[in-house]
C-alpha cells in the first residue's frame, strides 16, 4: 500500500498550450528529491479534461520513463465513458504505470448501480491496481461509502481518493472497507485531520509547490504525532486555501511558474491566474517557505 504525500502533478505547458517535456522532467526530479511518495499523472490537476487520448497516454508514458523506478506513478485514467476509461487504463498498464486513479464518471450522473458496473468493467478489463476517486463537487456524482465497500470485493480495486472534504465519512469508510483498503484524502484543507483519523495519505495539489513540507506533514500525521502535524499544517494552511482562489489548476500553475519550474501555460477554457489574486498566492507560498 502506498502511504503518505502523493502529488497531483500539473501537466506543464508552454504559452500555446503544448505539453512542455523539459519542464515535466524537472518536476519529476523535484518530487524525487523532495521525497514525495508517488506521482499522479494526468489527473484533474494535470488537466486531463483537455488532453486528448493520445496526449493523455503520452504524458503517462513520459512520467513513467522519467521516474525510472525512482518513484511510483499513478495514472489518471478516469472518464465518463466506460470504454474510454478502459482504453486509458489499458494504456497506463502497457507503459508501466504502477496503478490507475479513476474519477467517477462526470456529467452523465450514473446511479450507484451504474458506478459499480463501470468500475467492475474497468477492473475486469485491466489487471492494473485501481484507486477510485470521488469528487462530487466537480462530477455531480457521489460514490457512497456503501458502494465503495461493495467495490472492495474486486481484487484489483485497492483504494479510494475521497475529495469530499467530509471527515465524518472516514470512520464509516474504514469500518466498511477494512484496514487493508487504502484511503487517501483529496482535499488539502482537511488532509491532516484525515490522516490523523486513520487515512493513509493525501493526493495533494499543495504538494506541487511545497513537497518537502507536505512530506513532513504526512510523516508526522501517519505516525500519530498530532501536535507536530498540526503545526506543519498551520504553516501550509494559507497555501491550501490560496491554491483554490480560482479553479484548480489555475493557481498552482501560476505558482509553479513563479518558482521557475514551469512556463506560464494552460489550456482553454481555463485561463491564467487573475492578477488580483497573485499577491494572495505569493504570500501563501512565502509563508510555506516555498518562495
Amino acid at each position: 500500500m502506498l502511504r503518505g504525500s502523493i502529488v497531483a502533478l500539473i501537466t506543464p505547458m508552454d504559452a500555446i498550450g503544448a505539453v512542455d517535456d523539459a519542464a515535466l522532467a524537472r518536476l519529476v526530479d523535484f518530487h524525487v528529491e523532495a521525497g514525495t511518495a508517488a506521482i499522479v499523472a494526468v489527473g484533474t490537476t494535470g488537466e486531463s479534461a483537455t488532453l486528448d487520448e493520445a496526449e493523455h497516454c503520452a504524458v503517462i508514458a513520459r512520467c513513467v520513463a522519467l521516474a525510472a523506478g525512482r518513484i511510483p506513478v499513478i495514472a489518471g485514467t478516469g472518464a465518463n465513458a466506460t470504454a474510454e476509461a478502459i482504453r486509458l487504463t489499458r494504456c497506463a498498464a502497457e507503459v508501466g504505470a504502477d496503478a490507475a486513479l479513476l474519477v467517477t464518471p462526470y456529467y452523465n450522473k450514473p446511479t450507484q448501480a451504474g458506478l459499480i458496473a463501470h468500475y467492475r468493467a474497468i477492473a475486469d478489463a485491466v489487471a492494473l491496481p485501481q484507486i477510485l476517486y470521488n469528487v462530487p463537487g466537480r462530477t455531480a456524482c457521489d460514490l457512497l461509502p456503501e458502494t465503495t465497500a461493495e467495490l472492495t470485493r474486486v481484487e484489483n480495486i485497492v483504494g479510494l481518493k475521497d475529495a469530499t472534504g467530509d471527515l465524518t465519512r472516514l470512520p464509516r469508510l474504514r469500518e466498511l472497507c477494512g484496514p487493508d483498503f487504502a484511503l487517501y484524502s483529496g482535499d488539502d484543507g482537511t488532509g491532516c485531520e484525515f490522516m490523523l483519523g486513520g487515512g493513509d495519505g493525501v493526493i495533494s495539489v499543495t504538494n506541487n509547490v511545497a513537497p518537502a513540507l507536505m512530506r513532513q506533514l504526512c510523516d508526522a500525521a501517519l505516525a500519530g504525532e498530532r501536535e507536530r502535524a498540526l503545526a506543519i499544517n498551520n504553516q501550509l494552511a494559507d497555501l491550501h486555501r490560496a491554491l483554490f482562489v480560482e479553479s484548480n489548476p489555475i493557481p498552482v500553475k501560476w505558482a509553479m511558474a513563479a518558482l521557475g519550474l514551469a512556463q506560464p501555460g494552460i489550456r482553454l477554457p481555463l485561463t491564467w491566474l487573475t492578477p488580483a489574486h497573485e499577491a494572495t498566492v505569493r504570500a501563501a507560498m512565502q509563508r510555506a517557505g516555498a518562495l
